[in-house]
């Protein structure tokens, strides 16, 4: 039954998103082209509503349950008003954050909290009050991650697919029918759009698209993966890596460069791909190359022993260290591994 509403979000997905392409084009919800973005004309970008459509008919054909789906559903609508508003108003970066913080918190105060981790040689650690603004800063860290990585046709929408379908599969493998059952009903959705936004695309996610996908897979992997052990507790860490380590070097950038956090630039995973030289399909597809192996990584974590666990976080932390100074990801002049590597084999 699962897999039959996957491919019927994914149906549905196809056959809405025309018509929500028609409607961004009447009410004003297109994107202009600028100096900072890739794409030469004026597209409409309020994709995600169909994504969103298509999740809604799923959850209804489906109608898994789960102590904690009312509330997940509510946020949902909460972060797609503010995508919506955002698509055809350009809303401010305070009014924005308002509206994730408010999804973050209906969720949060409905129950999906991390609470607690078990350490190995500690042992269990209570997260005490401190559960709620870490819970809080997980959902609206990985939301505006997801936002950022959406700068190139089908790039956010493949990236999220990928995240989704390790989430479904590890949560099969645990038992959560739950999560599985979500996280398959937003791939099928996420996937009937990608139709028409892999590259050349003919309609953007938005932020509404964007703000969805970063809320929705934030809380399914903390569903999923709460209240465990700290080596499950990194599991979704890994699996959003190029999300979250594009926006984590976003940072370093920003304060190597003396610019407040929220500038933008043209310094993202993508762009530097993209003056390397490679073309906007390619710079995609490589980029969905590198999310499968973070994938893959934590699948291979998930099953392995603490000690390999720690190899694989090791391994991952300096080939995404050495891959960042390879392409530039902070600045031409920042390669300090790179460097020491270079004088030690001197």
């Amino acid at each position: 039954m699962v897999y039959v509403t996957l491919v019927l979000c994914f149906i549905a997905s196809i056959l809405i998103t025309p018509l929500v392409k028609k409607l961004a084009i009447k009410i004003g919800a297109t994107d202009k082209p600028n100096q900072r973005k890739v794409h030469q004309k004026i597209m409409p970008r309020l994709g995600g509503l169909a994504i969103f459509i298509s999740f809604i008919l799923g959850v209804l054909f489906l109608r898994p349950t789960d102590d904690y789906s009312t509330v997940i559903i509510i946020g949902s609508f909460i972060i797609i008003i503010t995508g919506i508003l955002d698509d055809m108003f350009e809303l401010s970066a305070k009014i924005k954050l308002f509206g994730q913080l408010a999804a973050a918190l209906t969720v949060v105060l409905g129950g999906v909290q991390a609470e607690f981790i078990n350490v190995p040689f500690i042992g269990q650690v209570e997260f005490g009050y401190l559960s709620i603004p870490l819970t809080i800063i997980w959902i609206v860290g990985i939301t505006n991650a997801i936002n950022l990585i959406d700068g190139l046709d089908g790039l956010a929408a493949g990236v999220s697919s990928i995240a989704l379908i390790t989430i479904s599969g590890m949560a099969l493998l645990m038992g959560d029918v739950y999560v599985a059952s979500m996280g398959l009903i937003v791939l099928g959705s996420t996937l009937g759009f990608l139709v028409y936004n892999f590259h050349p695309a003919k309609i953007f996610m938005g932020d509404t698209g964007a703000l969805f996908l970063g809320y929705i897979i934030s809380v399914l992997a903390l569903s999923g993966f709460k209240n465990v052990t700290i080596v499950s507790l990194i599991i979704p860490v890994i699996i959003l890596g190029v999300p979250i380590s594009d926006t984590l070097f976003a940072i370093i950038r920003r304060f190597v460069n003396k610019q407040p956090l929220s500038a933008a630039d043209k310094s993202h995973l993508h762009h530097c791909l993209l003056r390397l030289g490679y073309s906007h399909r390619q710079t995609v597809l490589i980029i969905y190359g590198i999310a499968a192996m973070f994938g893959l990584a934590a699948v291979i974590f998930s099953q392995a022993t603490m000690w390999v666990a720690l190899l694989v976080i090791a391994i991952l932390i300096i080939a995404i260290e050495i891959f960042a100074e390879k392409i530039g990801l902070v600045g031409k002049d920042y390669k300090p591994l790179l460097k020491m590597i270079s004088q030690r084999n001197r």
